[in-house]
């Protein structure tokens, strides 16, 4: 096995006027699951494509170990990797598909056996090696791709949003699978997805892309939580990070024992202590829908909002309000008996509010 280094690499769309990956530099350790995930268009599939060797970089440097593979044809950098569409030879058999790689490297015939059946067993492909692949399912299909990928036994695993093609239920039950495997094997891997769920559940860090850029990188519960950008927050999470403009009181910083208090239209809230030194200034505040609390009742520190949307998930209902001039998306329990136009209080306790300055929309 071993580590990924990315360094400075650039990568500019053929019309030139935007890059693809705009000085990216990454490091994915040896063993290491990290995923790219972002929307269309932010440059995740073209960096993973310059460290497989299928995209030549305009600037910048890949290494895989000690080596320097920036130039290197994709056949000399110990990698393998699962695409999008399955990609298997629909003439060969499962047995010959999982196999094509050994057979490329000429493994001697019964090293190639075991290690064929030993990547089907992984996948749970015992019983299919000898069906083509028309007679597959889509699941089992991806299922070759996956092992044919692991079976060479290569330094680096790239996939490149290999779920995709499969149904929801099917594409939950094969994460799992696909993440127990890897963690079995060891191996470097380096996971392009446009699904937050897959980027959270699957990697050991997790690198959101923007616009050619790492808008942040860490664990997945640090860029959920903690998110460095607004834009990180908008777009982890089902349903994403509400986020509503307020005003630090003008009072915030004249006794430090006293809280932070936040003002927004007629609405006031607890604030961050670390904004003491922002009074009288506008911040972004966001806040996750199940850190918001949810009553029928009026308290303490609660202000009333208008329910607009209820929409029982099974496991929760989420809400949809109108709070001040503001909409929000609020998780409440599964039973809390809400409907459009019932009046409720919410509660928005402090250790869960991120702010943003306004301005650059980075964490404050």
């Amino acid at each position: 096995m071993a580590a990924v280094v990315i360094e400075n690499l650039v990568k500019t769309y053929p019309s030139g006027h935007r890059r693809a990956t705009d000085d990216v530099t990454l490091e994915v350790s040896d063993g290491e699951f990290l995923v790219l995930v972002g929307p269309s268009g932010c440059g995740k599939t073209t960096l993973l494509r310059m460290v497989a060797g299928l995209e030549t970089p305009d600037a910048g440097t890949v290494r895989i170990g000690e080596r320097d593979v920036t130039r290197l044809p994709a056949r000399h950098r110990s990698l393998s990797m699962v695409f999008q569409s399955y990609a298997i030879f629909p003439h060969m058999t499962v047995r010959q598909n999982i196999g094509f790689g050994l057979t490329m490297a000429k493994v001697p015939r019964d090293e190639w056996a075991s290690r064929v059946a030993r990547a089907a067993g992984l996948l749970n492909l015992g019983d299919q090696l000898d069906r083509h692949p028309a007679q597959l399912s889509g699941g089992q299909r991806q299922r070759v791709a996956v092992a044919r990928a692991i079976v060479v036994n290569a330094d680096v695993l790239l996939m490149d949003e290999p779920l995709s093609n499969l149904d929801a239920l099917l594409r939950m039950q094969f994460r799992a699978e696909l993440k127990r495997i890897v963690a079995r094997l060891g191996t470097t891997t380096l996971y392009v997805t446009h699904d937050q769920a897959e980027a959270m559940s699957l990697g050991d860090r997790v690198a959101v892309m923007r616009e050619g850029s790492i808008a942040q990188l860490g664990t997945p519960m640090e860029v959920y939580d903690r998110p460095a950008q607004r834009f990180v927050g908008g777009f982890l999470g089902t349903p994403p990070m509400n986020f509503f403009d307020a005003v630090v009181a003008p009072d915030g910083h004249a006794d430090h024992d006293k809280p932070v208090r936040l003002t927004a239209g007629d609405r006031v809230i607890p604030g961050p202590a670390r904004l003491s030194g922002w009074a009288g200034r506008p911040v972004t505040v966001g806040v996750r829908a199940e850190n918001i609390e949810v009553s029928l009742q009026d308290g303490p520190g609660r202000s009333h909002a208008e329910v607009e949307v209820a929409e029982p998930t099974g496991a929760a209902m989420l809400l949809t309000v109108r709070w001040g001039g503001d909409e929000l998306k609020v998780l409440a329990p599964a039973a809390f008996p809400a409907r459009p136009g019932d009046r409720v209080w919410l509660g928005m306790p402090e250790h869960a509010l991120r702010c943003f300055d306004p301005e650059t929309s980075l964490a404050l």
